[in-house]
């Protein structure tokens, strides 16, 4: 399947492990890369929604929701949601999309729905008016028909890597998953980069973990180091991204730095793909 040529750049951030900060960083990435100017889309997958509640959309206000998407009851545009964060939009999910794998799974198509959803959306009305440049899809914690609709849908994944005992624990089997859509269903996917998160400057296993994966992944870790936050974990209970509850707390500020390098590296991917 070919990508239109107008597709707004789309990262997938998965990890299988649960609490590694998946979530947190599909919120608050997408409010910085929003702070610096950029259009972006979040695309909550994750039954649970909590993307959906962390950027403030109320589970009573999710008539329609990626759920309706991927089983074609509506389109992407019906689907999404403005955000209290300029340029920053959803598309919420609910707890309906733990049925959706069954629903789905004899159909041939059932890996490319969310990618077929994405590419017509790109055609909308709303994506002209707007002009999208990320779609961030936040991926449930585990390697199912979601997460790959995920992975088929995007040009890279960005992996939340938590600084704790076993952190690159389960990693080897999510790239080889990755390898395996690359080569089955989406041959443009690689990996974006890998963000250590929960970092505690007071613990010395986070400084090992630090250097242990850097030392095994290279150049794909991100520069920029999440730190262990009370504000960031204290946002989600107020429905706002940590930028919006405190825009001068080490977790915004670190995911500011984030957004910058990942669109600097976006810079030069498209410098070497000319």
């Amino acid at each position: 399947m070919n990508r239109l040529p107008e597709t707004p750049r789309v990262l997938a951030l998965a990890n299988q492990k649960g609490g590694v900060g998946k979530t947190t960083t599909a919120i608050n990435l997408g409010t910085a890369l929003a702070a610096i100017g950029e259009r972006v889309l979040v695309v909550d997958l994750d039954p649970q929604g909590n993307a959906s509640t962390g950027l403030g959309i109320d589970r009573r206000d999710r008539a329609l929701s990626t759920y309706d998407v991927l089983c074609g009851d509506c389109s992407m545009e019906e689907a999404v949601k403005e955000t209290a964060v300029p340029r920053l939009w959803v598309a919420p999910s609910t707890m309906d999309l733990l049925g959706l794998e069954l629903e789905i799974a004899s159909s041939a198509d059932r890996a490319y729905r969310l990618r077929k959803a994405i590419d017509e959306f790109a055609s909308s009305r709303l994506f002209r008016e707007m002009g999208f440049s990320y779609v961030l899809v936040d991926c449930p914690p585990s390697l199912n028909l979601l997460t790959i609709n995920a992975l088929s849908a995007s040009h890279s994944i960005l992996v939340p890597l938590q600084c704790e005992f076993f952190a690159l624990e389960g990693l080897s089997q999510l790239l080889s998953t990755v390898e395996q859509v690359r080569n089955a269903l989406n041959n443009e996917l690689t990996i974006h980069g890998i963000v250590l998160t929960m970092y505690d400057s007071r613990n010395n296993l986070s400084s090992q973990v630090v250097a242990d994966v850097r030392e095994t992944m290279g150049d794909a870790v991100y520069e920029t180091i999440i730190p262990r936050n009370v504000r960031i974990s204290e946002a989600p209970s107020y429905g706002k991204p940590a930028l919006l509850y405190d825009l001068k707390c080490s977790g915004s500020q670190a995911y500011l730095r984030l957004a910058s390098e990942i669109i600097q590296r976006e810079r030069e991917l498209r410098r070497v793909a000319a």
